[in-house]
């Protein structure tokens, strides 16, 4: 690892940062370091420790502040709303910033920080892509624009904003084999498959702990069905990324689709039990939760039996229940209170969307609610209830707006499934029909997927009956 940047070395680096304390630039860049390459690397103190040794170290370097209260913010899915302390830190940084002559780089941070916490997530990005206009190798930019428009649904953003800064992460300049990585997900998920794998590959030869590039590995090979290339890959090298604490969950994830896709549901239901449920109640980050509810209810859609293992998820998910700071994150949370068959939570958690979405904000996410949150939280219920025709109706129309509601083509594919099975359990003769279109829709996209297989036999049989 290079070593850590002081005062000086951020000044050669073009990025001044506007303090006199050399450790706490140092404390600043093994910060940027862990969030760039999502570990709590020990020997570097954690994020959590060097975060508050570099407020200690000078409590009035903004840049301090920015990358504090944006990991907080963007890192943790935490909100200014819900979260006091949060809200105290964003003002005491304003003030800050307010009162010492920055560049104009740290000052246009502090304003992105701030848009994001508004919710108006688009014009944070506007703000960090002004910066990174400039100052190509602002990794903090960078990576907050990345998550950012992630959480949006910003896919093509998502690799352009990489590609323009791309030629000038030289390798010479550290973490620049992670900003590949970044760069072939950007491609993966605009479906430059094999563009994507190349650069992973090449991410993976600098760096084979790149937990990210894995993870861009194992998306092509789900997104391609390649299930015996997939399941390779992970096992082959399971040891570089099980370490990853902030993504080793999510690399599981993705080794269990692989046998959900096959049918292998024991298999599935193994890893879930011996890293994803484990993981995610010592880690309780968002991104874990999701995977853990998301893992399920494709399982529960396969019609396997889960036994209590939905009244565990909901211990986790429960608390999150009035959030609402992601669309995305709120259906998931609604899985495991209908997986659990907690009524009062389902009830609670959709009324209160429904008086979030009524008040007049700028909050991006929540002007999606009415249009995009509402019917598909609602279709979720209505299949449960055994409503398919209704589950159909609500979610059919939406079905190519949903990537609003940001996630990676992997993760939202669980609403795609959704409305097959709805279709396909349908009383209905035109919606049956329905169904068979999208899966020969799918069949188009993922050419020999087990999964289809599965669903057409099961479609056919269905169309005998009827």
């Amino acid at each position: 690892m290079a070593p850590l940047r002081d005062c000086k070395a951020w000044q050669d680096a073009g990025l001044v940062l506007s303090t006199t304390s050399n450790e706490a630039c140092k404390l600043f860049d093994a910060a940027l370091t862990q969030y760039a390459t999502w570990t709590n690397n020990e020997s570097l103190g954690g994020i959590e420790g060097c975060l508050s040794k570099l407020k200690a170290a000078d409590p009035n370097f903004t840049m301090g502040h920015v990358i504090a209260n944006g990991l907080e913010l963007i890192g943790t899915g935490s909100s200014v709303r819900l979260n006091k302390e949060l809200d105290s830190a964003m003002r005491t940084m304003m003030m800050l910033s307010k009162s010492q002559p920055l560049t104009e780089r740290e000052r246009l941070h502090v304003s992105a920080l701030d848009m994001f916490a508004s919710g108006r997530l688009p014009k944070a990005c506007d703000l960090w892509e002004q910066i990174l206009q400039s100052y190509p190798t602002d990794l903090l930019a960078l990576k907050f624009s990345q998550d950012t428009y992630f959480y949006l649904g910003y896919h093509i953003q998502m690799r352009d904003s990489v590609a323009r800064v791309y030629p000038f992460w030289t390798p010479d300049i550290p973490l620049s084999s992670y900003v590949k990585g970044y760069y072939s997900f950007g491609l993966m998920e605009t479906n430059f498959f094999d563009r994507a794998e190349e650069l992973a590959r090449e991410a993976l030869a600098i760096n084979q702990t790149d937990a990210w590039s894995v993870h861009t590995i194992a998306h092509v090979n789900e997104m391609k069905a390649e299930v015996k290339k997939g399941l390779e890959f992970m096992k082959e090298t399971e040891t570089n990324w099980k370490n990853s604490d902030m993504l080793a969950c999510h690399n599981y994830w993705h080794w269990a689709l692989y046998f959900i896709e096959k049918g292998e549901y024991e298999a599935a239901l193994t890893i879930y039990d011996n890293h994803i449920a484990p993981r995610c109640l010592s880690s309780g980050s968002m991104l874990d939760v999701v995977d853990n509810c998301s893992m399920l209810y494709r399982l529960h859609l396969e019609g396997v039996k889960l036994g209590d293992r939905w009244s565990n998820v909901l211990k986790l998910t429960k608390k999150h229940t009035k959030d609402h700071i992601l669309l995305f994150n709120d259906a998931h949370i609604l899985m495991s209170s209908l997986g659990a068959k907690d009524h009062k939570t389902t009830d609670e958690l959709l009324t209160t969307l429904q008086e979030a979405a009524k008040a007049p904000c700028e909050d991006h996410e929540l002007s999606l609610a009415p249009s995009l949150g509402l019917p598909l939280c609602q279709a979720f219920v209505e299949f449960e209830n055994g409503n398919c025709d209704k589950a159909v109706d609500l979610l059919y129309p939406i079905r190519y707006q949903l990537i609003q509601l940001g996630g990676s083509n992997a993760q939202r594919d669980v609403f795609s499934q959704l409305l097959i099975h709805a279709a396909l359990n349908s009383k209905s003769q035109a919606k049956q029909n329905l169904a068979r279109c999208l899966l020969r829709e799918r069949d188009v996209m993922r050419p020999n997927s087990p999964m289809t297989e599965r669903l057409i036999r099961k479609a056919a049989a269905v169309h005998s009956v009827a």
